[in-house]
């Protein structure tokens, strides 16, 4: 049976052996004293504010620690790299970004990656850089996101090579390179990153420094589709619509539409959404249809957005609402959906 952990898990002050040390977040800080302060006298209003926010601060480090204190995986994770394993340090640092059984600590959790990386593991440069490409907990810088997948492919990270593929096919922060580009998706998909085999699908589907072979490009779906790519079913699902490079079927591409659409890769959810208002190879539902526009539209896909908007004007499987339209089309505009950008 496993362990429970019952209150009190820990000690703010007066620790003992076995307490757990503090987070990295706040390791510096000089150890609490067991000593009470004690004030006497009516407490003035500012001060009694300034004391609610020292109580909340403390709340955090002590929901902190218990969490550490608590869940045996993390402390042996923490005191692991502590002692200089390199790959507990990137999971620990993976764990401080996703909030698995511990508080989300975005600045330790790049430090992490950034030791783990200086010390030859690639995976935690591609994770570095990750951090850097969303910015999320420090600072968005398209030059480290560079290096760091950069370093990632080359240290035989997959993954790093195929977003740095995506960079240099898109332009983002540096100038546009589509040889370069075609070779780290190629490098990528070799090396196992299945959505690198995507990506290098959509080179030859559009004769990206390569001869157009569609028939190409539908294998190299499936093969990302048949190893839980969900954008490579997405993809595949969009040649049995069109017919290219493979025998076109509708029912596939329904079938196919609605697991990316399931898996997540909401562009999946874009396309099973404009078959069900077409009435194309399933029953015409444009219930069914505004419900997987809406959930493609809450992930920020503009044309679902526009898609859905219009229904709401014309009343097809919705309540009829011009204005929930218009506030729907807005947000296919903020999207980037340059359509809704015109009117409607």
């Amino acid at each position: 049976m496993a362990s429970v952990c019952h209150p009190p898990c820990f000690t703010l002050a007066g620790a003992t052996d076995d307490s757990p040390a503090p987070i990295r977040a706040i390791r510096h800080a000089p150890r609490a004293s067991s000593r009470k302060l004690v004030l006497s006298g009516p407490m003035p209003e500012n001060n009694a504010r300034f004391s609610t926010v020292i109580a909340g601060k403390l709340l955090l480090v002590a929901l902190a620690v218990a969490l550490f204190a608590c869940n045996p995986d993390a402390k042996i994770l923490r005191l692991s790299c502590e002692d200089g394993n390199l790959a507990d340090c990137n999971e620990l640092g993976q764990r401080l970004v996703t909030g698995d059984h511990v508080l989300r600590d975005y600045v330790w959790a790049a430090s992490l990656f950034q030791q783990v990386c200086d010390g030859g593991v690639a995976q935690g440069c591609y994770r570095l850089g990750r951090m850097h490409e969303s910015g999320r907990g420090i600072v968005e810088d398209k030059g480290l996101m560079l290096t760091m997948f950069r370093r990632a492919c080359d240290g035989g990270e997959s993954a790093g090579c195929n977003r740095l593929g995506t960079m240099y096919r898109d332009s983002v922060g540096i100038v546009a390179d589509l040889n370069l580009a075609l070779g780290l998706f190629q490098q990528a998909c070799d090396g196992g990153s299945m959505l690198g085999c995507t990506n290098l699908g959509l080179a030859y589907r559009a004769g990206m420094r390569v001869p157009q072979d569609h028939a190409r490009a539908a294998e190299l779906f499936t093969q990302a589709c048949d190893t839980d790519e969900m954008s490579g079913c997405y993809r595949l699902g969009q040649s049995y619509a069109d017919g290219a490079g493979v025998a076109q079927n509708d029912e596939r591409a329904v079938e196919l539409f609605e697991q990316a659409c399931d898996g997540e890769a909401w562009a999946g959810c874009l396309e099973l959404g404009a078959l069900f208002a077409d009435g194309r190879s399933v029953e015409q539902d444009f219930e069914r249809a505004a419900e997987l526009y809406r959930r493609a539209c809450n992930r920020r896909l503009g044309e679902a957005c526009y898609r859905l908007g219009r229904l709401y004007q014309s009343g097809n499987g919705v309540n009829r609402s011009p204005g929930t339209g218009g506030f729907y089309i807005g947000r296919a505009c903020d999207y980037g959906y340059q359509v809704a950008c015109g009117g409607s």
